[in-house]
C-alpha cells in the first residue's frame, strides 16, 4: 500500500524539496518515518506534490511478486517527472533496492541512486551527494543489513497522531523455504529494552494512545541480546509507561510462546488481547516442506493453550495456499482446519517463487488458477465465521479508540476496539455521540457487517 506524505507546511524556496512515497508494510513505514525525520532535521523541505520535488525517494517493497511489480511501476511513473516536473534526483530505497541493487540501476536508467536497508541513516548525506553539480553517475549505497534506529533518531510519523508503530528488532533468523526477508533484512538484531521504552515514553508524552510493536519475528525478540524471555521482559517494562492505553505486539512465530508470556497478555490491561500469529499451513508434510518448525499437533495445542489462558483473545493468522507439492487432500485439511478453528481474522497468500529461496527449486508447482480457487474457498469460509462473530458482539459495550471522522461519510465517526488492529482489520462506525480523534469512549454495538461494527457512544 502506497503512503504519500502530506506535509503540514509549505516548503521553503531556499530548501531542496523532497517528495517521498512509502510502499509495503508497517516496518517499511517506520523506515520511511526515520528517513523523513532525518531529511527535515538536515534542512530539506517536504512536499506532497511529486511534480514540485527536486528529489523523489521511493521506499520499495520486495516481499512478493505483486509488491515488487508495484515498486517498479512506481519508480517508472515518478521517473517521468524528470521531464514533466522539477525532479533532478530519483532514488529507490528499501527491500527491492537491497535485493536487486545494481540490476535496478541497469533496468531502470531513470534511477540515480539505490539505497539498501542498511543505509537509511545516511539518506540526507546521500541526497546531498547526488545533488552536487557534477556529471550524472548512478550510485549504489549498499551495506550489510540490518539498520536499527535508536530512541533519539529524528522521526516524522505518518498516519494517525494517536497510534504509532515501534520497531523492536530487524531481520530474521528463520529459514522458511518461501521467504526472502533474511536476504533483504539480514539476521535478527534487537534494539535494547531501554531504547524501546524511551521511545514509547516519548510517544506517550506526544499523545500516542496505542503502540504497535513490529519486527520480522517478534516472539524471538532479544535472543541476540542474551534476553530470555526477551519479549516478556520488554513488555513488563512497557506496561509501566504512563499514559499508554494499548500495547499491541505483531507477528508471534508459533514456537517459543511461553505460558509466562500468555499470562502477561491476560493479566496486563495495557497489552491488547490480540494475537497475530501466521501459521502458514496445518498439514505436517507441507509444514516440513516449508521449513516451518512444529506440526499440526503442536499448532492445535498452542491455539488451544492461547485461548484457554486468554479467554477473550482475538486471533489473527495467515496461511499460504499453492505451496509446491500441495495436494488437493492437503489443501482440504487446511480448509477444514480453518472451518473448525474459527479464527477471528485470516489472511490467505498465494505462493510465489522468490529468487534464491529454498522453495524455488521444489518441483510440483501449483497452477495459479488452482491457487486462486483455493484462496477463494478459504476466504468464503472465513467470511461466514467473521459474520457470525460480528453478530455475537451486538449488545456488548466496549472501549473504542476514536480514529476521527469516517472515511466513508462525514456523518459517522470511526474507531477500533482492541481486537481491531490498525489498517489490516475492520473498524467500528459510531453513528451517535461526539468524540475527538485519540479519545477512548464506551461504545454499545448495535449492528455488524462482516468485519465492521456499528454502535453508539454510551454516556
Amino acid at each position: 500500500m502506497a503512503t504519500r506524505l502530506i506535509t503540514p507546511a509549505r516548503p521553503s524556496k531556499k530548501k531542496t524539496t523532497i517528495g517521498f512515497v512509502n510502499l509495503g508494510c508497517s516496518k517499511n513505514q517506520v523506515d520511511s518515518e526515520i528517513m523523513l525525520g532525518t531529511l527535515v532535521t538536515d534542512g530539506f523541505a517536504l512536499t506532497d506534490d511529486p511534480k514540485k520535488a527536486e528529489v523523489v525517494i521511493i521506499n520499495t517493497c520486495g516481499f512478493i511478486e505483486e509488491a515488487k511489480q508495484e515498486s517498479i511501476d512506481t519508480i517508472i511513473a515518478h521517473g517521468k517527472l524528470k521531464d514533466s516536473g522539477t525532479c533532478r534526483v530519483l532514488i529507490a530505497a528499501g527491500c527491492l533496492a537491497q535485493r536487486y541493487q545494481g540490476d535496478l540501476l541497469k533496468q531502470l536508467p531513470e534511477l540515480d541512486g539505490v539505497v539498501g536497508t542498511g543505509e537509511f541513516g545516511k539518506i540526507a548525506e546521500i541526497c546531498r551527494d547526488l545533488l552536487a553539480p557534477k556529471k550524472r553517475q548512478q550510485r549504489l549505497w549498499i551495506s550489510e543489513p540490518p539498520y536499527l534506529y535508536d530512541a533519539d533518531a529524528p522521526r516524522l510519523r505518518l498516519g494517525k497522531a494517536h497510534s504509532a508503530y515501534v520497531k523492536i528488532a530487524e531481520g530474521c533468523n528463520r529459514n522458511c523455504a518461501f521467504c526472502a526477508i533474511p536476504l533483504m533484512r539480514g539476521k535478527q538484531k534487537s534494539r535494547p529494552v531501554e531504547s524501546i521504552v524511551a521511545e514509547a515514553t516519548r510517544l506517550a508524552a506526544e499523545g500516542v494512545q496505542e503502540i504497535n510493536l513490529i519486527s520480522q519475528d517478534t516472539v524471538n525478540y532479544g535472543v541476540d541480546l542474551g534476553l530470555r524471555p526477551g519479549l516478556t521482559t520488554l513488555l513488563r517494562e512497557l506496561v509501566k509507561v504512563k499514559d499508554l492505553h494499548w500495547i499491541r505486539p505483531f507477528y508471534l512465530y508459533p514456537q517459543q510462546v511461553s505460558d509466562e508470556l500468555l499470562d502477561l497478555y491476560a493479566g496486563e490491561e495495557k497489552i491488547t488481547k490480540y494475537i497475530d500469529m501466521p501459521l502458514q499451513h496445518i498439514n505436517d508434510r507441507m509444514l516440513k516442506r516449508m521449513h516451518r518448525l512444529g506440526d499440526r499437533a503442536s499448532i492445535t495445542s498452542l491455539v488451544d493453550r492461547i485461548r484457554t489462558r486468554i479467554p477473550s483473545v482475538t486471533f489473527r493468522t495467515a496461511f499460504i495456499v499453492g505451496f509446491p507439492g500441495e495436494t488437493e487432500q492437503e489443501f482440504e485439511e487446511l480448509r477444514n482446519y480453518v472451518e473448525e478453528a474459527e479464527f477471528d481474522r485470516v489472511a490467505v497468500f498465494l505462493y510465489s517463487d522468490e529468487e534464491d529461496t529454498p522453495a524455488v527449486g521444489l518441483d510440483e508447482k501449483v497452477e495459479r488458477s488452482v491457487m486462486d480457487e483455493r484462496r477463494n474457498e478459504i476466504l468464503a469460509i472465513q467470511e461466514e465465521i467473521a459474520a457470525a462473530k460480528g453478530q455475537a458482539l451486538i449488545g456488548s459495550v466496549m472501549d473504542v479508540l476514536v480514529e476521527g471522522v469516517s472515511e466513508e461519510t462525514e456523518l459517522l465517526l470511526e474507531g477500533r476496539h482492541e481486537g481491531l488492529a490498525p489498517e489490516i482489520d475492520g473498524v467500528v462506525y459510531i453513528n451517535d455521540g461526539s468524540a475527538s480523534a485519540g479519545e477512548i469512549v464506551k461504545v454499545e454495538i448495535t449492528d455488524a457487517a462482516l468485519y465492521d461494527l456499528v454502535g453508539h457512544i454510551v454516556p
